[in-house]
């Protein structure tokens, strides 16, 4: 019987060990991202592998923004943003060429569900002042739309204002992951741009106005209404932004 070689199975082996034996040294040191880490030799010397073992763990360690790898000057600690996962969904949703809408809905879901949770929270810790920084954005947005104006970015900065008073980091890095997976599909796909500018204004109207009653059950069907547009327009195959 034909055997397959053992060689590359030992190396990822090995590279794995060394992966997780430079995380567990950022953790051990408790360094921060932005901190210099130490040379190749040093890990070789420390951990006792070869250098091409080193290279190719900190280069898959890069690939997961563990590590910043600037060339000539070290090896950083990285931001362990969640980079790596939007572009996993991109590409998984993208990979599915048959059914990508299928796929879109799934991160919608998953989104709806964090969002419908995080509002019931936050209906409470908003103040005034967020709310009426909400408002502001609804109004632009209005304008935009008068306009026949594209407003993404306003659209996202209304969620990020929306869960700010959380005091979260991870919630707007999740959001963000979400919706970067959302918009390159669209844009790969070449979907067109929402067509229908004045309800998606209007929806988040209706959650400002739901959440400047402290009425919860009310922010959370708004919320809900909300993701239903989206959900439709990503199903009819067109651009449907958070």
């Amino acid at each position: 019987m034909c055997r397959m070689p053992q060689e590359p199975v030992r190396e990822r082996r090995v590279g794995s060990q060394v992966q997780r034996a430079v995380m567990q040294l950022i953790l051990d040191r408790r360094l921060r991202p932005g901190a210099l880490l130490p040379t190749e030799a040093e890990l070789m010397e420390d951990l006792g592998v070869s250098r091409n073992s080193v290279r190719e763990a900190l280069k898959a360690l890069q690939a997961l923004d563990i590590v910043e790898i600037r060339h000539g000057y070290g090896t950083y600690v990285g931001q362990a943003s969640l980079t790596p996962l939007a572009d996993g969904l991109t590409f998984r949703t993208l990979l599915q060429l048959s059914d990508d809408t299928h796929a879109l809905a799934e991160i919608l879901q998953l989104r709806e569900v964090l969002e419908e949770g995080l509002i019931r929270r936050v209906a409470f810790l908003l103040t005034d002042g967020e709310l009426s920084e909400l408002e502001a954005l609804v109004g632009k947005m209005e304008q935009a739309a008068g306009e026949g104006t594209a407003f993404p970015d306003l659209d996202r900065e209304f969620h990020e204002t929306l869960y700010r008073s959380l005091g979260n980091e991870l919630v707007p890095q999740l959001l963000t992951a979400f919706w970067n997976v959302f918009h390159r599909v669209a844009g790969v796909r070449g979907w067109s741009n929402d067509p229908a500018p004045e309800l998606t204004v209007s929806r988040h109207r209706d959650i400002v106005t739901a959440l400047r009653a402290r009425d919860v059950p009310r922010a959370q069907r708004a919320m809900a209404d909300h993701f239903r547009g989206i959900e439709a327009r990503a199903g009819q195959g067109v651009r449907g932004v958070g």
